[in-house]
């Protein structure tokens, strides 16, 4: 697998700030109360599920694990996808633009303690679902409202 940092910058050494297509994983994770857990993010101060960029050669599963434990401290399960959203775009702040593309799916936790790296993850924190700050995405929003509304399987 190539270190996607890497990847992406090899992509944006060639293409400059165009958009791109940039593919992420990640999930919503219930504790035993039914609560939800948001990630407060370092590179936007603002909240949202945890996941990532997908590397090279691994799975929408794969990544979401893989994400969901470096941002979290957490070892999940995946129950079901919830649905993969596909139609929205983002500019960063430095300027580069992407058509993202999110897999998002309902996780379990296993095992594992809640770990903020002050870098990534800013805080952690279960919020009862009718109580969620607002989200940093509409793709998250979005994937939020099917969970909620016990849609699976949804493409958009």
């Amino acid at each position: 697998m190539t270190d996607q940092p890497n990847y992406i910058a090899r992509i944006r050494e060639k293409v400059g700030h165009e958009p791109i297509f940039l593919n992420f994983a990640g999930g919503i994770i219930c504790n035993e109360h039914n609560e939800v857990l948001l990630q407060r993010r370092g590179d936007s101060d603002s909240w949202g599920f945890p996941g990532g960029a997908m590397e090279l050669g691994e799975s929408a599963e794969e990544t979401a694990i893989r994400e969901i434990f470096e941002e979290t401290g957490l070892t999940v399960s995946i129950e079901r996808l919830i649905g993969v959203y596909t139609k929205y775009t983002n500019q960063y702040s430095n300027g580069d633009r992407a058509q993202t593309i999110t897999f998002c799916f309902e996780c379990r936790p296993v095992n594992g303690e809640l770990t903020v790296d002050n870098l990534e993850t800013l805080e952690l924190r279960y919020f009862s679902v009718d109580q969620l700050p607002p989200l940093f995405t509409e793709q998250h929003q979005d994937a939020f409202d099917d969970w909620v509304s016990g849609k699976y399987g949804v493409y958009r």
